[in-house]
């Protein structure tokens, strides 16, 4: 059982930055890929990044190639999400999710454990 808590979220303007932070629980953080989703009222839920479970391979989502960057520290349990240049089409509630097979994927239903959620909001 992972547990898996978001922090960073907030208010910004078009063009601003965040970085959002989730803190996992337990031992075996290292052993699982990590994803970063989002979802705005009325679309489905979509993936943002994905990190595999020692860093080495990514995915970002078309829309925000070039601006979003996942890393993760294993030794501190934490996955981050550094967004650059925001849009007010970032606005939606990010999620971080775990995956147990250690590889990226963009797929939700191939995640095992997620966050709560936090809210990213970009006035224009």
């Amino acid at each position: 059982q992972v547990v898996l808590v978001e922090s960073g979220g907030g208010l910004v303007q078009a063009g601003g930055s965040l970085r959002l932070s989730c803190a996992a629980s337990g031992r075996t953080f290292s052993t699982y890929a990590m994803g970063w989703f989002r979802q705005a009222p009325g679309k489905e839920r979509e993936c943002v990044a994905a990190i595999s479970r020692l860093g080495g391979n990514t995915d970002y989502a078309e829309s925000v190639k070039g601006r979003f960057t996942i890393s993760r520290d294993n030794a501190k349990n934490t996955v981050y999400l550094q967004m650059n240049g925001l849009k007010v089409e970032d606005t939606a509630v990010y999620y971080c999710a775990a995956d147990r097979s250690g590889l990226v994927s963009t797929e939700p239903h191939e995640y095992d454990y997620w966050g709560q959620g936090t809210q990213v909001t970009v006035s224009s």
